[in-house]
């Protein structure tokens, strides 16, 4: 196979010369772009639920939560979904540099739109973000990847300081965009301002683009706008059917169980193709811990949907003076995830290789039952609240929502950047877009799952259809939450133990990968 092909497979070629803080200069300039990328993502996921149900759906009474909250899942399912599209577009066509940077400006361009007063222009806002994420969120985090050679012990704690600026982007994002500009302007400005956001990340990657080098550049023979051009014409195609499943919840279920389907057989086959049987294991592991996965973030992702509603409406912010006005917005709720991951991302980066060093360094797939079991235990809490300090009628102390916070926090740590940065070392070195496009369609599963569960934990489906829910009162809400927060606490707990007692066969199939 020609060297000059996409399909060849590349030596481990470094970055060009440099380092901050014992790691490659090129990664604290991903980690800057990740920053304001982030910052435009979280800033209007912090307003979109809550935005959808007031300013479209508030003629459904106590049902417009829940429509919106099909809204909400759709949008950030279909943000995943589609960057299984955008690994393959990068490893084949476009490089990963210039997907990045398309990808910022189509992401730009939907977040503008999503000023519009009507509910269609709204939906093709999201319908562009969603096609831009595509081609800029898996690719970035493979990059990150690229910078280290295949054995280098720092590249768990090189993702780790990464995930540091996707949370400390996702902090100062609801804060300013929704509990500053939104809450004092409207969400439409809110927007605008996570848009602006977008353009700073764009700056930042163009600007220090040479750090990278060779990383992630042009493939030999697709230099010239003419693939831009091309990717371009595709991303607009693509819209037309992102905003028609943005309204058509059981039509994109569907869609992503194939897509599903689709991808395990791909990596099984691609195993087989291989004649490696290490690597056909490599992938059979990869798709089990990609099941994990999916749990985990239908659990987790109730941060954007019923769990900011339940802060919106069921919550009680401190009292007095001692803290500004937009620090009591309810969305403040989504800033404390970020809080919590900067505080503790160091500790845990460091905490991985002190471990390895006494053998004592959980596997893999045991990062990933801790996980599962922290994130159900979040909701034990939320559970033991409602149901011991929660009279009819009164509210949950932030204390608890906060505290909830905090256990997901930890949860995310062992799973999340732990499985990007696994994805880099299992899959094969030109499939390592296509894999990491699969990690995110394994989380768009969550997403859609985490929807249909808050629209039950919030209003029930028949709101949606159409049927007019029972007005409940406000102990029958919080008890309907609880019953919800229940079942999502036992379904942690028990896949996290059966992925506890799966890790010896999960890591023979891995083959020394660590």
């Amino acid at each position: 196979m020609a060297a000059n092909s996409p399909e060849a497979v590349p030596e481990f070629l470094p970055p060009p010369p440099g380092e901050m803080l014992g790691h490659p200069r090129a990664l604290w300039m991903l980690f800057g772009a990740e920053f304001w990328e982030r910052f435009c993502y979280y800033g209007m996921r912090a307003m979109l639920a809550a935005h959808v149900a007031n300013q479209f759906f508030a003629h459904l009474g106590d049902g417009a939560k829940s429509a919106a909250s099909l809204t909400y899942g759709g949008f950030t399912s279909m943000v995943y979904m589609t960057a299984i599209l955008g690994g393959f577009i990068a490893d084949r066509i476009l490089g990963y540099q210039r997907s990045i940077l398309l990808g910022g400006a189509i992401m730009a361009t939907g977040m503008f739109m999503l000023m519009a007063p009507d509910l269609t222009t709204f939906l093709m806002g999201l319908a562009v973000i969603i096609v831009g994420n595509g081609l800029f969120k898996p690719n970035i985090s493979t990059m990150v990847g690229k910078l280290y050679a295949p054995n280098d012990a720092r590249r768990d704690s090189g993702f780790t300081i990464f995930y540091m600026g996707i949370n400390a982007g996702a902090f100062f994002a609801p804060l300013i965009c929704a509990g500053v500009i939104g809450a004092k302007y409207g969400y439409g400005w809110g927007f605008v301002a996570a848009a602006i956001g977008m353009v700073f990340g764009l700056a930042v990657f163009q600007s220090l683009r040479s750090w990278l080098g060779h990383v992630g550049a042009n493939h030999p023979g697709r230099e010239g706008w003419t693939p831009v051009f091309q990717v371009l014409a595709g991303a607009a195609v693509l819209t037309v059917p992102v905003f028609f499943l943005l309204s058509k919840s059981d039509v994109l279920g569907g869609v992503l169980a194939l897509m599903l389907v689709g991808l395990a057989v791909y990596f099984v086959l691609s195993g087989v193709r291989s004649g490696e049987k290490v690597q056909l294991h490599r992938y059979i592991a990869m798709l089990i811990l990609f099941v994990g996965n999916m749990v985990f973030w239908a659990l987790f992702e109730q941060a954007g949907s019923s769990l900011n509603f339940l802060a919106e409406a069921h919550v009680n912010m401190p009292e007095g003076e001692w803290l500004p006005g937009f620090l009591k917005h309810f969305s403040v709720f989504q800033s404390v995830n970020a809080v919590f991951i900067v505080a503790i991302a160091p500790v845990i980066a460091a905490l991985w290789p002190w471990l390895e060093k006494r053998s004592i360094n959980p596997s893999i797939p045991r990062k990933f039952a801790i996980g599962l079991v922290m994130v159900g235990a979040g909701f034990a809490v939320l559970v033991f609240a409602i149901k011991s300090f929660v009279a009819d009628g009164a509210k949950i102390s932030w204390v608890w929502l906060t505290l909830t916070y905090l256990v997901h926090t930890v949860a995310e740590l062992c799973i999340s950047p732990i499985g990007l940065s696994m994805v880099t070392k299992l899959a094969r070195p030109k499939e390592t877009g296509l894999a990491m496009g699969g990690w995110f369609l394994s989380i768009a599963v969550a997403n859609y799952a985490a929807g249909k569960i808050a629209a039950i934990a919030t209003g029930g489906e028949k709101a949606v259809e159409g049927v007019a829910p029972k007005v409940l009162s406000m102990g029958e809400k919080l008890s309907q939450y609880q019953d919800v927060f229940l079942q999502l606490t036992f379904a942690g707990l028990i896949v996290g133990a059966l992925y506890f007692a799966l890790a010896p066969q999960v890591n023979k199939l891995m083959h020394g990968v660590k």
